[in-house]
């Protein structure tokens, strides 16, 4: 656990990430808040991602626009959002006013999906170098934010990013691609990919699903 005042600073949270480090909380009301770094990591290579067949069909009818950048603070919200789908969150108030202080300053991101002028799911991340640190995701709308994972992957290759850290793998990352490697290997990938200076850019409009399809050609 470590003194709150440290994980509320935004370049202490960045300093943190450079050295394969992140923060959660206990829980959503707890005050607590701890640095991470497991020993066996999740990492989606982009160049072997892969897109569900159902979902490429649902990407294919457009159910949802995508956005970026829109709407930062209601994407973190919603992820620290208990549900039936989710009874617990390590996403607290103080990491929620950290990561909006992260967004103001260029670092933090979020991928949204709406539907009918509603914001219905996303995800959001941090993103330094060629390396981006997916955080959190919710769905108020079947498959919306796995459609906003497609959406992210199809950006960050096109940008040539390094690394996509998503922290663990889980079954349902797994279908994408997601794989676990030892901490020894993603600190190597880690600094390679902090080493090559990028600027993370994302659409200003909506990108074509096809487009997106393309660009990711795997299925499975």
């Amino acid at each position: 656990m470590v003194n709150e005042s440290e994980i509320l600073n935004p370049n202490s949270i960045l300093n943190a990430y450079r050295v394969g480090i992140f923060p959660m909380a206990d829980d959503k009301l707890s005050n607590n808040i701890y640095w991470v770094k497991p020993r066996y990591r999740g990492v989606l290579p982009l160049n072997s991602a892969h897109i569900p067949k159902s979902l490429k069909k649902k990407i294919k009818k457009n159910p949802f626009v995508i956005k970026f950048d829109t709407n930062f603070s209601k994407v973190i919200k919603a992820c620290s959002e208990i549900n039936n789908k989710r009874d617990k969150t390590w996403i607290n108030k103080d990491i929620i006013i950290s990561y909006n202080k992260l967004f103001d300053m260029g670092y933090a991101h979020s991928v949204e999906a709406w539907k009918n002028n509603k914001l219905v799911g996303g995800l959001y991340g941090i993103s330094i170098n060629s390396a981006f640190f997916g955080e959190s995701m919710f769905s108020n709308e079947s498959d919306s934010s796995k459609i906003s994972l497609i959406y992210l992957i199809h950006v960050l290759k096109k940008l040539n990013f390094i690394l996509f850290d998503v922290q663990f793998r889980t079954d349902h990352l797994s279908q994408f691609g997601v794989i676990e490697i030892h901490e020894n290997e993603y600190d190597f990938i880690l600094q390679k990919a902090l080493s090559k200076k990028n600027f993370y850019s994302p659409p200003i409009s909506s990108v074509d699903a096809d487009k997106v399809l393309q660009s990711i050609t795997q299925t499975s």
